[in-house]
């Protein structure tokens, strides 16, 4: 803070941040140098305010058939300007026009999860993430573009064949099932034998 004349005996100190608890020492100065600093001041908590401060790394997806998985990073503990601290969660289908608003209390919750029948198998969704407080609602992220769950594979793999390379082994081969909406990412396959 600027340097304050010595007929002054007290300060306004600015640009503190919301619902922090801060402690003042006075230090007197001369042409001759600094003093020791004045033994702290007790524990000062400044007023709550609207958190400004949005989440980040809003992504997702993953989960069961039905479900949209919204994923973020919490907002910290010194940006979330007073008590009754939570997140609100935003999300529509790609192309829609109305947003469903979904709250979630806890501060430390990183995660939602929307269950729902009519949702398709990795549908893209719009969503945001904001915050609140006793203080009301904050900021929001921006778009981030997530994925409902996918859907077990639903077609087999075509044109299995074996041949027979030695007396204990067999190769096995197949075409491999090509990457859609509906079929999802085919993370592996098993081949079985009888």
């Amino acid at each position: 803070p600027e340097v304050i004349n010595g007929r002054t005996h007290k300060a306004t100190v600015v640009d503190l941040s919301p619902w922090v608890e801060y402690e003042f020492r006075v230090v007197a100065s001369n042409s001759v140098g600094i003093g020791e600093p004045s033994r702290p001041s007790a524990l000062l908590r400044t007023k709550a305010a609207v958190p400004v401060v949005a989440p980040t790394n809003i992504s997702g997806g993953g989960g069961s058939r039905s479900e949209l998985v919204i994923t973020w990073e919490p907002v910290s503990e010194e940006l979330q300007n007073g008590e009754g601290f939570g997140y609100i969660v935003m999300f529509r289908p790609l192309g829609s026009t109305t947003w469903t608003k979904a709250v979630v209390a806890s501060v430390e919750s990183s995660k939602y999860v929307y269950r729902n029948e009519s949702i398709t198998p990795l549908s893209p969704f719009e969503v945001k993430v904001g915050v609140y407080n006793n203080e009301g609602e904050g900021t929001l992220s921006s778009i981030s573009i997530v994925y409902s769950g996918e859907d077990e594979p639903q077609m087999a793999p075509a044109g299995a064949s074996a041949l027979s390379v030695s007396a204990a082994a067999v190769e096995v081969s197949w075409q491999p099932i090509p990457w859609n909406r509906h079929t999802g990412r085919v993370l592996g396959y098993e081949v079985r034998g009888w």
